[in-house]
């Protein structure tokens, strides 16, 4: 298998299969980017447009559980936007989580970018949740597997208010997450890398290491402030935030 047939065959799978690795062994985290940006341009090949970044296992008690001490990068494009009211499309084995999102105002390219640096670049802050879907068996996969997963992003969705992020203290801007009706988990920003602006930089910086930039008006994830929930056929769920409103996702 090389790396344009591993993006296909990921991008072809509507059920679960085993991990990529079983059936290359030796595959590592270089080689996964490599089939991550494959699957992006048949993507893009398809009519799809590339609209921003995500992050995923940013919170540190994610990256202990996969033995790892950095988030990974995905691609976000607009067919993954889940528009207002729109239930999430059937998927594999769907799970929520709620997510600050940055919204570029100016490009941002590493290496050297800091947390402060990055958050001068945001225009905007908006509370959101992003639904995951991997590809694997039972969420089981190594690092490099979900880093060609394109890191089991399925589909978005922001809520209606944005502030700049001057306004907010981000470490404490906190998330109530909640399904059909119960409050189900609870977190603030700080469990995203100790800070989401933190997030942002690393995600200039590993970008500007793979000669890359975070470009104007893109979105970006800065990962899942709680564990990521089910999220069953006929099921709600909904992320509140301190200042950024809510946000609701039906499955």
């Amino acid at each position: 298998m090389n790396v344009r047939e591993a993006a296909a065959s990921l991008l072809a799978t509507v059920s679960e299969r085993s991990p990529l690795s079983e059936d290359w062994p030796g595959l590592d985290v270089d080689t996964a980017y490599a089939i991550q940006d494959e699957a992006l341009r048949l993507r893009r090949a398809r009519g799809e447009t590339l609209v921003g970044l995500k992050l995923g296992l940013t919170s540190r008690a994610k990256q202990q559980r996969m033995g790892i001490d950095s988030p990974l990068l995905a691609w976000l494009t607009d067919a993954m936007v889940l528009p207002a009211g729109v239930p999430v499309p059937p998927l594999i084995h769907p799970r929520a989580e709620p997510e600050l999102v940055f919204v570029l105002g100016r490009r941002l390219a590493g290496p050297g970018v800091t947390a402060a640096t990055a958050l001068a670049a945001v225009d905007r802050v908006y509370g959101g949740i992003e639904v995951i879907d991997s590809r694997y068996a039972d969420y089981r996969f190594t690092l490099p597997d979900a880093i060609a997963d394109n890191g089991s992003s399925a589909y978005f969705g922001v809520g209606p208010v944005g502030l700049q992020p001057s306004s907010l203290d981000l470490s404490l801007e906190a998330a109530l997450l909640e399904v059909d009706g119960q409050i189900v988990d609870t977190a603030t920003g700080a469990a995203v890398q100790g800070h989401p602006a933190e997030a942002l930089a690393l995600a200039a910086n590993a970008l500007g290491a793979r000669g890359l930039a975070l470009e104007p008006g893109w979105l970006v994830l800065t990962g899942g402030m709680t564990d990521a929930v089910p999220l069953r056929p006929g099921s709600r769920v909904a992320a509140h935030f301190s200042n950024l409103g809510s946000i609701t996702l039906s499955g």
